[in-house]
């Protein structure tokens, strides 16, 4: 291994030393305790930590960089205080976690830390949306983020890459590869010489580095991310190294041959630069002596300090409380000026008016720039906002919601359109397991939209007719609404878009030109989270949302019936005291959804009847849902397979109980 100082400081040369070092020591330490039992899981990162190291003394303290699990040296150089660290190791409060997540899964604003989720890839579309923010804020920043060479055969990966290349986003592409993703060689993971070799496909810069040797590390990525301050651009290295330890601690090594861990066992990155400062004089082995004697008084001071905290204890209310972040902004009252405008419109106005009250919002979606989006809401909004702030986007919904959260961490809000609802299942990962989760995770609020064009009704068939909302009314962390009028479309969506927590905007496409109603012209805001009681009456409840309401009020108009009709408005927060409130007047109830109806939130509301209103009821609660069949094309096959159809004799069926 040949060592080139160039024009580096012996400060910086020490400092670098030191900074292997303490990682080193720490993960010495956490490989006995593990033994003893008193952590619980562990990810070495030994032989490797010349990559986290020379990488992060390259960027600027408040530049974001995006770990992976063996980068203790991301965390160590950025000067965590250890205790603050092992209390995380150990689920404490003193950790950045409160005891909700383990090891690196976790993000600290304060050290401009964005910790990964198990999934890997998405950390890289984060990544674009941190450098999609920095460069809106024009701050002339970079950002970087760490993959192992097993993550990059992820889709989300190569997504990622292409939004960072199409968009010149300033993210420095790490990769470390290490020979296994867990016991998978890299014979059987890419069949390239190279993974840098990829990033030609992708018009993208890279490069290759030892990454044992840490002076080439951070000499290398110095100047380049120095370049990539000026000339915002992605960059791609690949970090030649090896893991000398198994997967995690649990899995071992017998799997790597003998020969290839006394190679790597050679090219021990802390020794080979150890020996070259005692060659240069930099180092002397009393200063060493000296080093290795502070850090480890340092970790037992601070492990001792993280071991005497106590467990951390929690309540229901306080678990429940931290899975959003609370609302700051009021409700916006509506103006007497109104005009007749169709659903669409509503949604069209309500996306512009946000866009003047939220200078930094932006918009991003596949075709929603001078095109407008295939159902033309966003037409206009390019000459009017500019194509920084109205971006189409490749056709990779994954990465474009991770980089979405990437933008909320970068303090940018943000509205996603996917084409189609039905597509968002290409962006399904992110969604659950990146914004749901995030502010439960770290106290990091996603603060996205994700508008749903849904629904059947149009002869669409399989692919682009579905209305999937129960996808996302089961996972904790996120709020689903879905307005059936141009007035409650407008305002919600208003309401969504101040919310700084992730949001599912149901828009149904078959109400976009049918619907018409008087909307205020001005901004304005609707509470979320409380349903709208269209018509009163005593003898049955009925609860719909989306084009359903739409069935149920027809039904109401051609037949005599005397209910309490209920627009739900939002799913997620549910308003289940109106609903009780109806029931207990009621004592009968039908709900209708144009979802199938296993699995439904019918299915939910039902249940939630049943425990807190039976004794009020009269007649068991009655679900009217379309067929257990994908959405067919053909009129007469969509027709059968939709509720409505089977609407009128539920409703006889219910009455006549």
């Amino acid at each position: 291994m040949k060592f080139s100082r160039k024009k580096l400081s012996e400060a910086t040369l020490l400092k670098l030393y030191k900074d292997l070092l303490k990682p080193r020591m720490i993960e010495e330490k956490m490989l006995v305790l593990l033994r003893q039992g008193k952590i619980s899981k562990w990810f070495s990162g030994i032989g490797q930590e010349a990559i986290a190291v020379g990488v992060t003394n390259s960027l600027l303290n408040e530049e974001y960089i995006l770990p992976m699990h063996r980068n203790l040296g991301v965390f160590t150089s950025r000067e965590i205080p250890l205790y603050r660290l092992f209390a995380q190791w150990q689920g404490k409060a003193s950790g950045f976690t409160k005891g909700r997540d383990r090891s690196f899964h976790f993000g600290t604003q304060e050290f401009n830390i964005v910790g990964m989720i198990s999934h890997l890839g998405p950390q890289f579309g984060v990544a674009d949306g941190i450098a999609l923010g920095n460069l809106l804020k024009n701050n002339n920043e970079i950002c970087a983020v760490f993959t192992g060479e097993g993550g990059t055969s992820e889709g989300d990966i190569h997504e990622a890459l292409n939004v960072a290349s199409v968009w010149s986003l300033p993210v420095l592409f790490c990769i470390e590869n290490n020979g296994y993703g867990l016991s998978t060689p890299t014979s059987e993971q890419y069949n390239c010489k190279d993974l840098a070799d990829r990033a030609l496909g992708y018009g993208m810069e890279s490069h290759i580095i030892d990454g044992n040797n840490v002076l080439e590390v951070y000499s290398k990525v110095y100047s380049v991310v120095k370049s990539m301050r000026k000339k915002p651009r992605p960059v791609l290295i690949e970090f030649k190294t090896f893991r000398m330890r198994g997967h995690e601690e649990a899995s071992g090594t017998k799997y790597v041959p003998e020969h290839l861990m006394a190679k790597w066992a050679e090219k021990d990155p802390i020794e080979h630069y150890q020996n070259y400062l005692l060659k240069e004089g930099v180092l002397t082995k009393d200063m060493i002596a000296s080093i290795k004697t502070a850090f480890s008084l340092e970790i037992d001071e601070h492990w001792k300090k993280a071991n005497a905290e106590a467990m951390i204890e929690s309540t229901v209310s306080n678990e429940l409380d931290d899975v959003f972040k609370g609302i700051d902004s009021e409700v916006v009252e509506s103006s007497k000026n109104i005009e007749n405008i169709r659903f669409i419109d509503a949604i069209s106005q309500g996306l512009n008016q946000a866009m003047e009250t939220h200078p930094e919002l932006i918009i991003m979606g596949q075709d929603v720039a001078e095109y407008g989006g295939v159902f033309k809401i966003t037409d206009g909004f390019v000459a009017q906002y500019g194509k920084e702030r109205v971006r189409n986007t490749p056709i990779c919904e994954s990465a474009i919601v991770s980089a979405a959260y990437g933008l909320s961490i970068n303090g940018v809000k943000s509205v996603v359109e996917m084409q189609f609802a039905d597509f968002v299942s290409s962006g399904f990962n992110p969604i659950v397991n990146l914004l749901a989760k995030s502010y439960y995770r770290w106290n990091q609020q996603a603060d996205v939209v994700i508008r749903m064009p849904c629904g059947g009704g149009v002869g669409a068939g399989p692919f682009h007719s579905q209305t999937n909302e129960a996808w996302f009314t089961k996972t904790p962390g996120l709020k689903v609404i879905y307005p059936a009028f141009p007035y409650d479309a407008k305002g919600l969506l208003t309401a969504a878009i101040n919310d700084p927590n992730p949001v599912l905007f149901f828009e149904h496409k078959a109400l976009y030109r049918s619907i018409r109603q008087e909307v205020p012209i001005d901004y304005y805001s609707l509470p979320l989270g409380k349903a709208n009681v269209l018509e009163e009456g005593t003898d049955v409840t009925i609860v719909a949302y989306g084009a359903a309401v739409h069935w149920v009020l027809a039904l109401s108009e051609k037949e005599t019936v005397n209910a309490d009709i209920i627009d739900l408005r939002c799913l997620h927060p549910l308003d289940v005291d109106t609903i009780y409130a109806s029931v207990r007047k009621t004592g009968k109830v039908l709900i209708v959804q144009e979802d199938s109806m296993f699995g439904g939130i019918a299915s939910d509301i039902s249940a939630l009847i049943h425990e807190n209103c039976f004794e009020h009821l009269d007649a068991p609660v009655k679900r009217v849902a379309s067929l257990e069949t994908p959405v067919p094309f053909e009129s007469q096959l969509e027709a059968q397979y939709l509720a409505k159809n089977r609407l009128y004799q539920s409703l006889q069926d219910l009455l006549a109980y």
